[in-house]
C-alpha cells in the first residue's frame, strides 16, 4: 500500500510583485540552493525587458508565461503490445509547472552574455509567440492532434 501523498508547502509571494508565481519561477530558476543569485537573476531580467519593450517587464513576463502554456499533452500507454500517444488535458498545476521549465530550459539555450540577458530575450520572444519555448508549445499540441484518434483509450 503507498503512503499519503506529501502536503505541498505553501509558498511565500516575492518582495517586489507580491505574487507566489514569481517565487515558483526563481525557485525553478535556482541552481544549488542559491536562491539569492536567481531572485538577481530573475529581476534583472524583468528590469531589462521594461527596457527593451517600454512596457511593464512583470506583465510581459506573465503574458509570456501565458502563451508557453500547454493545454494538452500526449502520454505514453502500452496497450496490447503496441505503445500509443495518447493526448491528455494537463492539470492546472502541471501547466504552470511546463511552462515555467521551458521558459528557463530554453533560456540557458539561448546565447548571450548573462543568464538575464538569454531569459529577458526569450521572454521577450514568448510574449510575442515565437522563440523555443513557445515552439515546444506548438509541437506539444501538434503531437496530441495528431493522435487524436487513440484518445479513446485515455489514461
Amino acid at each position: 500500500m503507498r503512503k499519503s501523498q506529501a502536503k505541498k508547502l505553501p509558498l511565500a509571494p516575492d518582495a517586489r510583485y507580491n505574487d507566489k508565481l514569481v517565487t515558483r519561477f526563481i525557485n525553478n530558476l535556482m541552481w544549488q540552493g542559491k536562491k539569492s543569485v536567481a531572485i538577481n537573476i530573475f529581476y534583472d531580467a524583468v528590469d531589462k525587458i521594461s527596457k527593451i519593450t517600454g512596457e511593464d517587464g512583470y506583465e510581459v513576463w506573465r503574458k509570456a508565461l501565458g502563451n508557453v502554456t500547454p493545454a494538452v499533452e500526449v502520454r505514453s500507454r502500452r496497450i496490447g503490445g503496441a505503445t500509443f500517444q495518447i493526448p491528455t488535458e494537463v492539470r492546472q498545476d502541471r501547466k504552470i509547472s511546463l511552462s515555467m521549465k521551458w521558459l528557463i530550459r530554453y533560456s540557458r539555450e539561448r546565447n548571450g552574455k548573462t543568464m538575464a540577458d538569454k531569459l529577458a530575450n526569450e521572454v521577450i520572444a514568448a510574449s510575442k509567440g515565437e522563440g523555443a519555448a513557445f515552439k515546444k508549445k506548438e509541437d506539444t499540441h501538434r503531437m496530441a492532434e495528431a493522435n487524436k484518434a487513440f484518445s479513446h483509450f485515455k489514461v
